[in-house]
């Protein structure tokens, strides 16, 4: 299996990141999404109470307290309502991304379809599984291949592009009506409406289910909204009967979120005013960069959501990742997201305000 997985692209980066860190006034970098603001302090609060001394087994499916709170915040939110029996949750998101096709059955002889731009490991969790991964945006063009599951991914990680809810409806159609799973990666749901982009819709929402969540998935990952990527702290919700076997399997497998992670993820699911505080901040660095990028001669595509933005310069991605890091800043080629991004770069958001006029300073003719 470990022959079929492509390298980890991110070390492919190492001779720019030198680059970069050689800049007189230090990297900014600029590749990953990884938050860097202050964690809220109702949340640390919780990570560190009661919960921390708690020394005995968590259990997979959490306490209530904490499946009604995330279901009380995907209500208030984002207009999604759902059984909190249904609420499990993850070790972060992209350890259930990677499992999924795995947990669901799906194996050799399926097809699991991924967006044409795609987060890289959803088709590693395709080949972990044996199955076969296909980048489509048009489901129609797959002819007779024996699909098992769909993503979706609005706002897009990389490009930052919102699917309209009248694109999900028909995505949820064709997979319902070929006995398929849509699994909606709705880590960025939170980030979206910003700078006059449309709100992103989950795919739970009565506008684009129908009032049923019978084969839909959504996944959630607090380190966007809430900063909580060290704590790894995510959830899945959707069809009860998809969830209750994904809580089986996981029993079984000790995919177990640590209690004290628990009480932090409840605390920062009651909590509005972070996670508005926090959409507000990556807006306002994405206002600031989407200037600085034009300036430099550089197309921002889409990006008016999410934790990106996809710009290019009209040549290959690498060429614009090393002129940028001469620069001191470090942004990801768009060819780890798939062939259709080769001239493309993905410019994250998290890094300081100090950092981010340091890149726009920088990038400026």
């Amino acid at each position: 299996m470990i022959g079929q997985l492509p390298d980890f692209p991110w070390d492919s980066l190492a001779e720019d990141k030198a680059l970069a860190s050689a800049h007189p006034d230090g990297i900014v970098d600029l590749s990953v999404g990884t938050p860097v603001d202050p964690i809220a302090p109702v949340v640390r609060a919780a990570l560190s109470g009661p919960a921390a001394d708690d020394p005995g087994y968590p259990t997979t499916h959490g306490p209530e307290s904490l499946r009604a709170a995330v279901a009380g915040s995907l209500r208030r939110r984002f207009g999604v309502t759902v059984d909190p029996v249904a609420v499990l949750p993850t070790i972060g998101s992209k350890e259930l991304v990677a499992w999924l096709p795995t947990l669901l059955g799906v194996g050799a002889g399926d097809t699991v379809v991924i967006p044409e731009l795609a987060y890289p490991t959803y088709e590693v969790g395709v080949r972990i599984a044996g199955a076969t991964p296909v980048r489509s945006d048009g489901l129609t063009a797959l002819g007779p291949a024996r699909v098992r599951l769909v993503w979706v991914n609005s706002p897009s990680n990389p490009t930052g592009r919102v699917l309209p809810p009248e694109h999900l409806r028909k995505v949820v159609a064709w997979a319902r009506e070929r006995g398929a799973v849509v699994a909606s990666d709705e880590c960025y749901l939170s980030l979206s409406g910003d700078d006059g982009a449309p709100s992103a819709a989950s795919v739970l929402h009565p506008d684009v289910c129908g009032g049923s969540h019978e084969g839909l998935l959504a996944v959630h990952s607090m380190s966007k909204s809430s900063g909580l990527a060290g704590y790894r702290a995510g959830f899945v919700t959707g069809d009860p009967g998809l969830v209750a076997g994904l809580l089986e399997v996981r029993k079984h497998a000790g995919m177990i979120v640590p209690r004290p992670v628990q009480a932090a993820m409840e605390a920062a699911a009651s909590d509005d005013a972070h996670v508005a505080a926090q959409a507000a901040v990556y807006a306002a660095r994405r206002a600031r960069l989407r200037v600085a990028l034009e300036k430099a001669g550089l197309r921002v595509d889409h990006s008016g959501a999410g934790l990106y933005l996809w710009a290019t310069a009209g040549q290959p991605s690498r060429t614009t990742v090393r002129e940028f890091a001469g620069h001191g800043v470090l942004v990801a080629p768009g060819e780890f997201y798939g062939p259709a991004g080769v001239q493309h770069v993905r410019v994250a958001l998290t890094a300081t305000d100090e950092r981010i006029d340091a890149a726009a300073s920088r990038l400026a003719p």
